[in-house]
């Protein structure tokens, strides 16, 4: 590069980090503004009396995803951190006394599924075939472009295999047609709570998700996910990338339909370009001028929000055996869990849940003979969320595990913290307190989710779970190798 542009990014998630180590190995000369006093975003870690949680993302999946990351600099993964396939991969619990795990040997699940449906296994194979197909076109295809349109996608090839992939209709109707019992349908849908998605308002290409989980694995990086971060912040270090803490930029500077730098305070710093990996809607509504908005108001009135979180971080002073290190409760009617969510929002009165239990496979992210649980309860996005309603929730959810584990929890407790709406806002300015950002519908998928680039200022990107291909740390990275590419593309056209 004959000279280093100087690029900001706002926000240090892991869409900050990432596009800001690809574009920095490119030799720009990237500085990172983060609002809070560590990296990571949503993926943040506290500890607390010698306990180490993760924040937010705990499932470490599509492992390709990293490795065609890490190897854009020549590394791999196991340069940073320890992986390890977890076996069992989760536990479903469908009431008291009443529940499965899943094996991380496909044979052991095909068993499983024998009993659970009349040819269950045989069902499965099939499923899992048409899966692996999706999940391949989709990687290969599908979620490295930059897809602004539906022309995109009319490419000979993809059109050939289009009928497969089953974009127009929805995953619920799909599962509904080749599986009976219940469970084979929770054990195929709870995916969806993780792309803030409803089944039948998903889309079946979604259906690919079952690919990642069964053949692929569930993996766990020891240390917790925030290891991952780490090694994004190293790779930034190394590249010459700048990570400024608690800086929050109030304002994205713009002249002449170009960009010109970020606001901090009363202070203007002047770059070439600036990326925001800050939540979509924010960046638009408060650090963006009404005319220079990409989205306006009634864009954001009418999207399908995905879910926020009522989250319960615990350090407790004994071990839970019942808890696996992903434990899924779905012992109740869990559509009207996804009804109190998407079409009559409330908070969910018999809520399904999951409780992540890390010290049951990693002994350094607790005291011995201690347990580290993280219990998360999807809940709508844009409830009240006071001290009292958290209070009683928290009752709740307790009292439910307890009875559930045969445990008395409230006593070992030693470090509690609650994590919900009110905190999303605060930590993360998230629109209306959304863990996820925007629903996988059929219609906030690929070309339908906000643009990589601002449609009226030049210079302007964005980078997170908000764009194309979506929610998830994988699908972040590959958001933000999209913008390297992108970025790389303008400067070769503007200096031609």
């Amino acid at each position: 590069m004959d000279k280093k542009e100087r690029i900001a990014i706002i926000g240090a998630g892991f869409g900050g980090l990432s596009a800001a180590a690809l574009l920095a190995k490119e030799g720009y000369k990237i500085t990172i503004y983060e609002k809070n006093d560590r990296p990571g975003g949503r993926a943040r870690v506290f500890k607390e009396k010698g306990f180490k949680f993760d924040m937010g993302p705990s499932w470490y999946l599509m492992p390709d995803v990293f490795e065609t990351f890490f190897g854009e600099f020549d590394k791999s993964p196991s340069d940073y951190f320890e992986l390890v396939r977890l076996n069992p991969a989760y536990k479903m619990i469908f009431g008291k006394g009443d529940e499965i795990t899943i094996s991380s040997n496909l044979e052991e699940n095909f068993k499983l599924f024998d009993q659970i449906e009349n040819n269950g296994a045989e069902k499965m194979k099939k499923y899992l075939k048409l899966a692996k197909f999706q999940y391949e076109v989709s990687i290969n295809e599908i979620l490295y472009k930059n897809i602004n349109s539906i022309f995109t996608l009319m490419r000979p090839n993809l059109l050939v295999k289009g009928l497969k992939l089953n974009i127009f209709s929805n995953l619920k109707s799909k599962i509904d047609k080749i599986f009976e019992s219940e469970r084979m349908k929770k054990i195929l849908l709870y995916s969806v709570v993780f792309l803030g998605g409803d089944p039948k308002n998903t889309p079946a290409i979604y259906s690919l998700m079952s690919h990642v989980d069964f053949n692929m694995g569930v993996w766990y990086p020891k240390g917790g996910i925030g290891v991952v971060v780490e090694a994004l912040v190293k790779l930034n270090e190394k590249y010459g990338a700048q990570i400024e803490y608690n800086k929050e930029i109030n304002q994205i500077l713009v002249e002449n339909k170009t960009v010109k730098g970020v606001k901090i305070g009363d202070q203007e710093i002047y770059y070439d370009r600036v990326i925001v990996n800050a939540d979509y809607h924010h960046a638009e509504s408060i650090l963006l001028e009404e005319k220079y908005r990409s989205y306006n108001k009634k864009y954001w009135d009418k999207k399908i929000i995905a879910p926020s979180a009522y989250l319960i971080y615990l350090g407790l002073n004994t071990k839970i055996p019942e808890i696996e290190h992903h434990t899924l409760v779905l012992d109740n009617d869990w559509e009207n869990h996804f009804r109190e969510i998407f079409e009559e929002p409330g908070w969910p009165k018999n809520p399904s849940y999951y409780v992540c239990n890390p010290s049951k496979t990693d002994d350094t992210v607790a005291p011995p003979n201690k347990e580290n649980l993280f219990i998360l309860v999807p809940v709508a996005p844009g409830l009240k969320d006071s001290d009292e309603i958290r209070n009683m929730y928290f009752d709740k959810m307790i009292t439910h595990l307890e009875d559930l584990t045969n445990r008395k929890i409230r006593e070992e407790i030693e470090v509690k913290r609650i994590f919900s709406h009110r905190d999303f806002i605060k930590d993360y300015n998230a629109y209306k307190g959304t863990a996820l950002g925007l629903s996988h519908t059929l219609f906030q998928s690929v070309m339908f989710r906000p643009k990589h680039k601002s449609k009226k200022i030049k210079n302007l990107y964005y980078t997170g779970q908000y764009n194309h291909p979506g929610i998830g740390v994988p699908m972040v990275l590959i958001s933000s190798t999209i913008v390297r590419d992108l970025i790389k593309k303008d400067r070769k056209r503007s200096k031609n």
